[in-house]
């Protein structure tokens, strides 16, 4: 029989071109400046009503200031140093706050986390705590405390502590029990297992922990400020209102709300930093 050989020759599939690099940077950005309006979106159209409600004059002036006196205030504040002074102050006192409550709470957390015994003894009591609010914690700490620097910073940090601790120890209690069953072979000590598997397996928890402690930590602070203080960002909003100019109490709010999302954003910043082994699904 004869052999019929194809006269066909072989083509390899073709391989579409890669993008030059500017188009997928520019195809980055333009997805990321598209995002960022459509966040802009509902804040401007806030402030358009905010405007027309004060155009038609539905409210008094003394109760719902213009944007424009706002704006006026905000420089004002910014500019004779009011405004930095009262953040300044707040600041300081969030940054002890969290290196007591994020210490304590980061201890605790570890604690639980790594070994039984504590977990037994700590957790029902802790977990029973947990569920108190800070401002359940102000008339106690009145009466050993005062209402001097001493309250602010021990609420503060209550605050702190619960969100650290709870999700330090989530963390841990997540670590695969292959990882621990590596450790043994490897014969690594107990600070070795710390050190080298723990805190980085459970970096993620903790740092979670942290940008919670942190939100939780300034809200408390605003609260404890606007309660019982002569300065701070929480003072000045109070100043204002008995003033009755509520100008000043919106330049507070959106101090503390820029402040607020700042912190938030250099803590995420931070973890992505610690974490860039790891790599997002969605």
């Amino acid at each position: 029989m004869n052999t019929v050989t194809s006269s066909v020759a072989y083509r390899p599939p073709a391989v579409a071109a890669a993008p030059p690099p500017w188009r997928t940077l520019a195809s980055a950005l333009g997805a990321r400046l598209l995002a960022f309006g459509a966040g802009l979106l509902l804040p401007l159209l806030l402030l358009g009503l905010w405007q027309y409600a004060v155009n038609r004059h539905w409210l008094a002036e003394q109760i719902l200031p213009p944007p424009a006196l706002v704006r006026d205030s905000l420089l004002e504040l910014w500019q004779n140093g009011d405004l930095t002074m009262h953040l300044a102050i707040s600041l300081q006192r969030l940054g002890w706050s969290l290196l007591l409550g994020g210490g304590a709470g980061l201890a605790l957390g570890l604690a639980m986390g790594v070994s039984p015994s504590a977990r037994v003894y700590l957790y029902p009591s802790f977990a029973l705590v947990a569920q108190f609010p800070v401002i359940g914690w102000v008339p106690l700490l009145i009466i050993f405390a005062g209402i001097g620097e001493a309250l602010k910073v021990a609420a503060i940090s209550i605050a702190v502590v619960v969100p650290v601790a709870l999700n330090t120890y989530q963390g841990i209690r997540n670590i695969p029990r292959a990882l621990l069953e590596v450790a043994a072979v490897y014969r690594f000590s107990f600070l070795q297992t710390l050190r080298r598997l723990v805190l980085p397996a459970a970096a993620g928890g903790i740092f979670n922990g942290l940008r919670q402690g942190v939100m939780q930590g300034w809200l408390a602070l605003v609260f404890v400020e606007l309660l019982a203080s002569s300065e701070g960002i929480g003072y000045l909003m109070v100043w204002g209102r008995q003033l009755l100019q509520l100008d000043i109490v919106v330049v507070g709010m959106l101090a503390i709300g820029a402040v607020g999302i700042l912190l938030d954003r250099l803590l995420a910043w931070g973890e992505a930093r610690v974490q860039g082994w790891q790599r997002r699904a969605y």
